[in-house]
């Protein structure tokens, strides 16, 4: 009869347990670090911009303890913490890293996800306008993390080989997001597309009729697609 396995189920557990937990507590702590971060960049943005433009609107709002906005004029910039542990599929490269190889628990990750909105999407509840994913922040149980973005947040944090989380670097990746937020227009669709609408659109959509995407997620995702 084989050895009862029972004893090495309960250790994996337990390990995978305590380090899930661990995890959980970094990627919390960077996330109320991300909103102080926040906070601290609206105030200089908005003591900068308020005898110039006072329609301009800036502000960080918190929603709950998995969420807060950045509304950057025209832009909500939605902040979401995953209360889930994840891992990523095992032929990314940062699973195939020594880091993770030589340690398999650190394949454990916290997320913080970063979506883009319009913020009038939300001010006239026009609920079927698109948000797009602009990063995602992930972090293990060692505090070290990797960040997926578009562009220039794609661009600074490129390398998927992970480093221990700095305050600093929570700081450089709230203003590359505001950044990019702030930078990408709005397309309108092409004319022969809107030329005819219903009665239904009409009542539903009052506010929207017109609206816009984001021309660089529209680009982007829509070539993921194609591909």
């Amino acid at each position: 009869m084989s050895q009862d396995p029972t004893e090495s189920i309960i250790e994996i557990l337990l390990n995978k347990s305590t380090v899930k937990q661990k995890t959980y507590r970094k990627v919390c702590k960077a996330f109320k670090q991300l909103e102080k971060e926040a906070q601290q960049l609206i105030e200089v943005l908005s003591a900068k911009t308020i005898d110039r433009d006072q329609d301009v609107k800036l502000s960080v709002e918190s929603i709950s303890k998995q969420e807060f906005h950045i509304r950057v004029a025209g832009d909500l910039l939605v902040f979401v913490l995953h209360t889930n542990i994840i891992t990523l599929p095992e032929d990314y490269e940062y699973n195939k890293s020594s880091y993770v190889t030589d340690q398999p628990l650190r394949k454990y990750l916290g997320q913080i996800n970063v979506y883009n909105f319009m913020a009038d999407s939300f001010e006239f509840n026009r609920l079927n306008d698109p948000g797009y994913l602009l990063a995602r922040l992930l972090i293990n149980s060692e505090n070290y993390f990797i960040v997926e973005g578009d562009r220039q947040v794609g661009f600074m944090f490129k390398s998927a080989a992970a480093k221990e989380l700095k305050n600093v670097d929570l700081n450089i990746l709230i203003k590359l997001i505001i950044s990019q937020a702030a930078e990408n227009d709005l397309v309108v669709p092409p004319f022969p597309n809107i030329r005819n609408i219903t009665v239904r659109e009409k009542l539903e959509k009052t506010q929207s009729l017109g609206a816009g995407n984001k021309i660089g997620f529209q680009m982007s995702y829509q070539n993921e697609t194609k591909s």
